[in-house]
């Protein structure tokens, strides 16, 4: 039987995974106002990722799958390692100059999504998610430690191309 702790994980998981694959999505589609691909990719141009279309693919699919796959509680630690790495790519490209601070263009938001992903592969997605049936669905240190070593080491890669 589902608990309080079942349902509250899915909340977190619906409300910041599907979140997050409407960010991706509009780098990705256009959608929800987004800019769509081709000027998503002109702007990771603009600082430094070459070829920027790649990378916008690159980041647009990472937020869009590790999105759905936290909402949906599969593959947890792997989305939560998607999310985490793109996240290490904005703060060290686009936020890390301006602080701390959102308001100011910082790295609150980048951090936030970096600390749920990295919580929710800890604790694992909960009874009310499709990755139960498997080994990792209980989360724990060693899919906690997944996540952010893949996560850091997938943006390690990507910005020394």
């Amino acid at each position: 039987m589902a608990t309080a702790a079942d349902w509250g994980l899915l909340l977190v998981r619906l409300t910041f995974g599907l979140l997050m694959a409407a960010h991706g999505g509009q780098k990705l589609f256009g959608i929800f106002g987004g800019n769509g691909l081709t000027a998503t990719g002109r702007a990771f141009a603009s600082i430094g990722y070459r070829p920027g279309r790649l990378f916008a693919v690159m980041g647009g699919t990472s937020e869009f799958l590790g999105g759905l796959g936290l909402a949906l509680g599969l593959l947890t630690p792997l989305a939560a390692a998607a999310l985490i790495g793109t996240m290490i790519n904005a703060m060290a490209t686009v936020t890390g100059a301006h602080g701390l601070w959102d308001t100011d263009g910082g790295v609150e938001y980048s951090v936030c999504i970096t600390v749920v992903a990295i919580a929710i592969a800890a604790i694992g997605p909960g009874r009310l998610a499709l990755d139960r049936f498997f080994r990792w669905g209980t989360g724990g240190w060693g899919e906690a430690g997944f996540a952010l070593g893949l996560g850091g080491v997938a943006a390690a890669i990507t910005l020394s191309l």
